[in-house]
């Protein structure tokens, strides 16, 4: 009897639940208090990093996604041979037996078809942009425009995770919770990743575009609601006080503090640092979200209108959050998907999303936050040379790209007023410089002070990072 007890108590399933009271306890106690175990006075950041490779360029990011993929030929990439060609087949030398979609693999005839709009030269290098984008245009000296991004998948969702993650399939991190996870927040009443959505119809936004993939459920984007609470039952429920809910969340976060000391399972503490981070947002994401707050002549310059929802209230809002510390701000703006309808597709999309773009890097700029925030704006491909279907003067579609595409970049590091990369005179095929997606993360990364081949996480056996095995410093593109 006295043998099969201390059997009981010595065995090693026993030891590991009773010693993970204590480790469990360490363990939530440098996860609610940081402080008190010295963790930020000897580190450069609040995350995993502690010590940064590089001295870095930038602290932040705003992530200007444009979900359906802008046509580079009609907005970036201007091309005379194509307005030439328009209506007359795609040379094959051109193509080179090149895979292209389901639809437009069934027509007879792939017809060229120039730009929808006239380009004009904008900024003291004259770069060539589309007349649709004459805000854009106006900042094109502040701007890296990059003419060469080249990417793997040829359909959108594939293309969006692996823009995201650096690999096409779902599952593991995307980029602002690699930096919440690496860099951690400069503001503990707000989340590290922040993600904010505008547009509709188009592809659909998955929430595994801001997923945490393998890492810790409270690196995830969290996402703020365009009308309502921000964020899901933020306010508290009529007749509930601020102290009545700070009284329930003690009580609960009791039962989960016995529950970590019991299983010592990571999860508990994640789910306990978040009910915290989530009652702290009671006070602080609201007041923040609240853009009637801000001058006059700052909504007009965005073009932002309190009340009513839009892709240049979501610009304003990143301000707000980048100035307040969120680490990773990440717009989701749709209806870029153009297979037919282009030209008037482009001009309302532009109309939408070209001032306020602007507006953010001229905000930016003025407050002295530019320096120190990169912002990224782009689709996940790009579209092809040759016209989806029908050409006629006011309308025409355009299939997926992938072979080349364009992007543009500022702020963090960023070499300002250049102009990166070239294709060929079809906008098919990149000639010069070609920047990879996973050349993009590594050299936004360094920026933030981050050896891309040194930052990994290991899951299931592998360390996993998020240039997956490759990616090489776009050096020309850093200032």
């Amino acid at each position: 009897m006295f043998q099969n007890e201390a059997q009981r108590i010595l065995s090693r399933r026993a030891f590991l639940t009773r010693s993970t009271t204590g480790l469990g306890a360490i363990a939530l106690g440098s996860l609610l208090n940081r402080k008190s175990f010295g963790i930020e006075a000897a580190s450069n950041t609040t995350g995993a990093l502690k010590t940064l490779s590089f001295a870095p360029k930038a602290k932040r990011v705003i992530y200007l996604f444009q979900s359906g993929a802008p046509s580079h030929l009609d907005l970036f990439d201007p091309k005379t041979k194509l307005t030439e060609m328009t209506g007359k087949e795609l040379p094959p030398s051109v193509r080179m037996g090149q895979r292209i979609t389901g639809m437009t693999a069934g027509q007879s005839v792939l017809k060229c078809v120039g730009p929808a709009f006239d380009f004009q030269r904008y900024g003291k290098s004259g770069v060539e942009m589309s007349s649709m984008i004459p805000h854009i245009g106006g900042i094109a000296d502040e701007i890296a425009l990059i003419r060469s991004m080249y990417t793997d998948p040829i359909n959108h969702d594939p293309a969006v995770t692996f823009f995201g993650t650096g690999n096409q399939q779902p599952g593991r991190p995307t980029m602002g919770a690699w930096l919440a996870y690496g860099l951690g927040t400069d503001n503990e009443n707000l989340p590290a990743f922040v993600v904010l959505t505008s547009g509709s119809g188009g592809q659909a936004l998955q929430a595994r575009y801001w997923g945490n993939g393998f890492l810790s459920g409270n690196y995830q984007g969290v996402q703020l609601r365009n009308q309502g609470d921000p964020v899901l039952y933020v306010s508290n429920p009529a007749g509930v006080s601020g102290k009545a809910r700070r009284q329930l969340l003690d009580a609960m976060q009791a039962f989960n503090k016995r529950q970590l000391g019991d299983l010592g399972d990571p999860e508990i503490a994640t789910h306990i640092d978040n009910y915290e981070l989530a009652f702290r947002m009671q006070t602080s994401v609201p007041e923040l979200m609240d853009i009637s707050r801000e001058p006059k002549e700052m909504l007009d310059m965005y073009g932002a209108e309190p009340g009513k929802p839009s892709y240049a209230n979501n610009c304003l809002l990143a301000r707000r959050l980048s100035e307040s510390g969120v680490r990773f701000v990440q717009l989701c703006h749709r209806d870029w998907d153009h297979h037919s309808g282009l030209p008037d597709g482009i001009k309302a999309q532009t109309k939408t999303t070209d001032q306020a773009s602007a507006a953010l890097i001229k905000d930016l700029k003025q407050r002295g936050l530019l320096e120190e925030t990169m912002v990224i704006w782009g689709g996940e491909f790009g579209r092809t040379a040759y016209s989806q279907g029908d050409i006629s003067k006011t309308s025409f579609g355009r299939d997926h790209h992938p072979r080349c595409f364009s992007i543009w970049m500022a702020g963090g590091g960023i070499k300002p007023g250049l102009v990166l990369g070239q294709t060929d005179e079809f906008g098919y095929n990149v000639v010069q410089d070609p920047v990879s997606v996973h050349d993009l993360h590594a050299t936004m990364l360094h920026l933030l002070g981050i050896d891309h081949t040194k930052f990994t996480y290991r899951s299931e056996g592998r360390d996993f990072r998020l240039t997956d095995v490759s990616g090489e410093l776009v050096k020309p593109l850093m200032a």
